[in-house]
């Protein structure tokens, strides 16, 4: 019996469209993952996504363990796990995160499917529609577009070249408090900010924490970066000094791959319980193979020697990026230079609109995301995210070659039609380091 719906003739394309919860309203490609059949094609430069380089992988170690895990462990492997994740992966992210200073417990890690999925989790347990979460300006689009699919509002804080501004959040929390909302918790990125690619200083950490601690407000802190910077020890965590107020969010998606998709949650004890009752709903349990795996990998493989090696082959490609951007840009474009992660932000010439210059970018063989993307408001129509991870140096050269081409062909345009306009949206004021380190 065939029981797919009728449509009458002129009726709408979708004929559940009356049935869909009111949270669906809020569920929306992102820009990023609507480029992504442009910007996989192998003629055009992608410049937009952040696919970790994982060439540097010593695969033949990789298959070998995983070889080894199903000779030795199959069984087990390829079953149904714990909620929480495998006992032993778990001890293992304690050593990783005890890099950037967090002393934690087995106990209270809650691995996940990516830690996408843990800001799902989070905000599942906390918001309800019309809570505020308040998140830096820029910030991650995965991010914003779980806290739309469950109806929260953004409450943007500005950034700097120092990361999030003190004053900045204060005023954004005065605002919404006195508009009479519920704030349920800081998101943030504070080392190589995704998109921004800046890192909060370590003299502002202590007084984001006080605020946050003084207003009654959890702190998310999403870390996926946070072993890729370029110079020096690791910056020491949020959550290194504030065990109760911040629930610590990290990934091996980035340090070793993100095929695996195994992330993590480190929550205070009554939080992790609500998680794993949440992973259990969403999942019934983390996938158990992927994390005997990383398990294997970690055990039997130098990986800290892995993420120096990862971390020198980003650096390059930084330095191709930063050096391109030098050579070949508008004297009018501004950047930053990342000292870690994945990304520059660029901001254009006054008047000139990444999003709508896109087309033309594409067609020129190069692809970046419109800095539309990471704002919940609209803004960010004069900036753009430029990834630098995964092209070679000289794949990156040629990208930034052909988007300076078009960008130089807008501003003859607006010169030789009178075209003027506003700068939309600059996100980061200042974002102009203050030694000779920007451009």
């Amino acid at each position: 019996m065939n029981n797919t719906p009728s449509r009458a003739p002129g009726s709408r394309l979708d004929p559940y469209v009356d049935r869909y919860a009111a949270r669906t309203a809020g569920m929306t490609a992102s820009e990023i993952r609507a480029l992504f059949s442009v910007a996989s094609r192998p003629e055009v430069v992608s410049l937009a996504g952040g696919m970790p380089n994982i060439s540097g992988l010593p695969l033949d170690v990789v298959g070998g363990a995983i070889s080894d895990l199903v000779a030795s462990q199959g069984p087990v492997a390829m079953q149904y796990g714990s909620g929480q994740g495998v006992p032993e992966l778990r001890e293992q992210i304690t050593d990783v995160m005890r890099l950037e200073g967090i002393e934690a417990h087995p106990d209270d890690v809650v691995v996940t499917v990516g830690s996408q999925q843990a800001v799902d989790l989070v905000t599942r347990i906390f918001c309800d529609p019309g809570d505020v979460v308040i998140c830096e300006a820029p910030s991650y689009v995965g991010a914003l577009g779980v806290f739309k699919s469950y109806q929260c509002e953004v409450v943007h804080a500005e950034m700097d070249a120092a990361g999030l501004v003190p004053e900045a959040l204060r005023q954004a929390i005065a605002a919404t408090k006195a508009a009479g909302r519920t704030i349920k918790f800081l998101y943030t990125i504070p080392n190589f900010h995704n998109p921004a690619g800046v890192s909060l200083s370590a003299e502002r950490r202590p007084e984001i924490l006080e605020i946050c601690r003084s207003e009654g407000i959890l702190v998310l802190e999403d870390n996926p970066y946070g072993l890729l910077g370029f110079d020096g020890e690791p910056k020491r965590a949020l959550r290194a000094d504030e065990s109760e107020g911040v629930i610590y969010l990290g990934s091996f998606s980035k340090t070793f791959a993100p095929g695996f998709r195994v992330g993590w949650a480190l929550a205070p004890h009554s939080v992790r319980e609500k998680l794993v009752l949440a992973q259990e709903s969403a999942t019934l349990c983390p996938p158990q193979f992927s994390q005997m795996a990383i398990s294997a990998y970690l055990t039997k493989h130098d990986w800290q020697g892995q993420i120096k090696q990862f971390r020198e082959m980003y650096r390059e490609r930084r330095d191709a990026m930063v050096d391109a951007l030098s050579d070949l840009m508008p004297a009018s474009c501004r950047w930053n230079v990342p000292d870690g992660g994945f990304y520059v932000w660029m901001t254009l010439p006054p008047g000139v609109d990444a999003k709508g210059m896109l087309p033309r970018a594409v067609t020129a063989r190069v692809a970046y995301v419109p800095g539309t993307a990471f704002f919940a408001d609209g803004y960010g129509s004069s900036a753009m995210r430029l990834s630098y991870c995964y092209p070679t140096p000289e794949r990156i050269r040629e990208g930034v070659r052909r988007l300076a081409g078009v960008i130089e062909a807008e501003l003859e345009l607006r010169e030789t039609f009178g075209a003027t306009g506003p700068i939309q949206g600059l996100p980061i004021r200042g974002t102009e380091h203050p030694s000779t380190d920007t451009q």
